[in-house]
C-alpha cells in the first residue's frame, strides 16, 4: 500500500484499457473473446493430445505440453480482465490484484524463455548426437529442466514484484495500459526508479540474452551438423523438426526485445499496448497453431485421436440401438 501526494492511500489502480471509443469496444470484445477461446482450445488441446497419445510421449512433446500450459497461463492472467473491461467498462484493479497480475505475467514469460531454451537443447541432442539421445534426454533430465523453468520463472517474478511494489506511487493511480506492466507502473512512481530499472535490465538480460545464447548456440551446432548431411531428404527431415520451434522463438524473442529493451524515455504507451497485445494474447494463440500445422507427428496423432473418438461414438450409439 502506497500513498499519493494528497495523503490518500493507493488501494486500487485504473487501467485506461485499449480504447476509449465506445463504438470499438464491442467489436474488440468479440475479437479478444475469439482469440482467448482459440488459445484455450489450442493449448489445452495440445496438452490433452500429448498426454493421451503414447506416440507423443517424448522429451520434445513433454516440453511442448508445458509450453502450452504456460501460454494458457499468461494469456489467462491478462485476457479475461481485458474482456471484462470492454464488456462492462470496469477499468479498476486493486493494488494487490495489480501485483498478482504482474507476478503471473512475469513468471510465465520467464518460464517460457527457459522452456524454449530447453527445447533448443533437446533438438541439439536429437540432431547432433542421435545415438546418445535416449541417454542424454532421460525423463529425469526433462523433469529437472522443466521444474527448473518454473522455479526460475517464479524466482525472477518474485524479485521483480518485490522491487516494483516497494516503490511509492504518488503521481497518479491511472495506468495507461490494459494490464499491470512494468513500464507504465514506473511512470506512476515518485520514488527513485534507477535501481528497479537496473534490476529489470539485469533480469531481462539474463532472461533474454543468456537463454537466447543457449538457443543460438544449439541451432548453430544443429546447422553445422545439417550441412554435413549428404542427402536432401536428411536436410528436410532435420529442418522440419526445428521449423516450429524456430518460428516460436523468433516471434517470442523479437517481441520481448522490442518491448523491454528500449530506454524508458523512448517508450510510447500506444506502441507498448500494441506490442503487449501481441505477446500476451496473440503469441499464446499462435503457438499451438504453429506446432500443429507444421508438425506431422501432432497432425497424425490428432487424426488418430479423432478416429478413435469416432469409433467410440459409433460403438456407443450401436449399444444404445441394441
Amino acid at each position: 500500500m502506497t500513498f499519493m501526494e494528497n495523503g490518500s492511500q493507493v488501494n486500487e489502480f485504473i487501467l485506461t484499457g485499449l480504447t476509449d471509443v465506445p463504438e470499438l469496444q464491442v467489436p474488440m470484445f468479440i475479437i479478444f473473446t475469439l482469440i482467448y477461446l482459440i488459445t484455450l482450445i489450442g493449448n489445452l488441446g495440445i496438452v490433452t493430445l500429448i498426454s493421451s497419445e503414447s506416440c507423443l510421449h517424448t522429451p520434445m512433446y513433454f516440453f511442448l505440453s508445458n509450453l502450452s500450459l504456460v501460454d494458457f497461463g499468461y494469456s489467462s492472467a491478462v485476457t479475461p480482465k481485458v474482456m471484462a473491461g470492454l464488456l462492462t467498462g470496469d477499468k479498476f484493479i486493486s493494488y494487490n490484484g495489480c501485483a498478482t497480475q504482474l507476478f503471473f505475467v512475469a513468471s510465465f514469460v520467464s518460464t517460457e524463455s527457459f522452456l524454449l531454451a530447453s527445447m533448443a537443447y533437446d533438438r541439439h541432442a536429437a540432431i547432433c548426437k542421435p545415438l546418445y539421445y535416449t541417454t542424454t534426454m532421460t525423463s529425469m533430465v526433462c523433469a529437472h529442466l522443466t521444474s527448473g523453468a518454473y522455479t526460475y520463472g517464479f524466482l525472477v517474478s518474485s524479485i521483480v514484484i518485490g522491487s516494483m511494489f516497494s516503490l511509492s506511487f504518488c503521481k497518479s493511480n491511472i495506468i495507461h495500459h490494459f494490464f499491470c506492466d512494468i513500464p507504465p507502473l514506473l511512470v506512476l512512481s515518485c520514488s527513485d526508479t534507477h535501481i528497479i530499472e537496473l534490476v529489470v535490465f539485469i533480469l531481462g538480460s539474463l532472461n533474454t540474452f543468456f537463454l537466447f545464447l543457449v538457443i543460438f548456440t544449439s541451432y548453430l551446432l544443429i546447422f553445422i551438423t545439417i550441412l554435413k548431411i549428404n542427402s536432401t531428404e536428411g536436410h528436410q527431415k532435420a529442418f522440419s523438426t526445428c521449423a516450429s520451434h524456430l518460428t516460436t522463438v523468433s516471434i517470442f524473442y523479437g517481441t520481448i526485445m522490442f518491448m523491454y529493451f528500449q530506454p524508458s524515455s523512448s517508450h510510447s504507451m500506444d506502441t507498448d499496448k500494441i506490442v503487449s497485445v501481441f505477446y500476451t494474447m496473440v503469441i499464446p494463440m499462435l503457438n499451438p497453431l504453429v506446432y500443429s500445422l507444421r508438425n506431422k507427428d501432432v497432425k497424425n496423432a490428432f487424426r488418430k485421436a479423432v478416429r478413435g473418438r469416432r469409433i467410440q461414438l459409433d460403438l456407443f450409439f450401436l449399444r444404445e440401438k441394441i
